[in-house]
């Protein structure tokens, strides 16, 4: 299964959302989904996507069978909707804690259940819980239990449908190595690069 990038996580997980929470306002325009993507509430990190930005996304999860585009009937703007249940074959309980894992990243199951009200209800923390394990237990898993950090109490799970929806795409943070240890490796490569480019630039002068 090939993972979404970060930006194509946040359009599928707004799809979802709204689809759930305000079904009224769904299917939706690429502006309703610029705004969506740009809440600056129930989302982890806030981002602040352009146009450009949302339709790339779209046009992958397109190709990807994940979103549909359709003409309401009197509109004539172009809507999407989301292929989600169907392309990974969950059910809306599921795909509630899906769409909100994508949103804000890897989170305790008590967080999920509280985030998860306006979606599907849960009775209790332990429900959630056996509902994440219907998502790891499949032949492809789409969620796992992440190891506890130090002063953690309880485990939290992420999203497999992505590599890290709370890291925007194009940084890598090998294994092992911290954030900044990562950032500060892009840095000196990015530099490297660059020097490479002024010496060039030298010799053909």
């Amino acid at each position: 299964m090939d993972v979404l990038d970060f930006e194509e996580a946040r359009v599928l997980g707004c799809l979802i959302e709204k689809s759930m929470t305000t079904p009224e306002y769904y299917p939706m325009t690429v502006n309703a989904l610029i705004a969506a993507c740009n809440q600056r509430t129930n989302r982890d990190p806030v981002v602040d996507f352009g146009e450009s930005t949302v339709a790339g996304a779209l046009a992958s999860l397109d190709r990807r069978g994940m979103i549909g585009i359709t003409r309401v009937s009197g509109g004539r703007a172009l809507k999407y909707a989301h292929h989600a249940d169907t392309a990974l074959r969950v059910d809306d309980e599921q795909l509630t804690l899906l769409a909100v894992l994508l949103l804000r990243g890897p989170q305790t199951a008590a967080e999920l259940r509280a985030r998860s009200e306006r979606y599907a209800a849960f009775e209790s923390v332990q429900a959630a819980e056996q509902r994440l394990g219907d998502l790891m237990r499949r032949d492809i898993p789409l969620v796992e239990r992440m190891p506890k950090e130090p002063g953690q109490k309880e485990n939290r799970y992420r999203c497999l449908l992505t590599e890290d929806v709370g890291r925007p795409a194009g940084l890598s943070v090998p294994a092992g190595l911290s954030v900044p240890a990562g950032l500060e490796e892009r840095v000196a490569a990015l530099e490297s690069a660059l020097q490479q480019v002024l010496r060039r630039l030298d010799a053909e002068e």
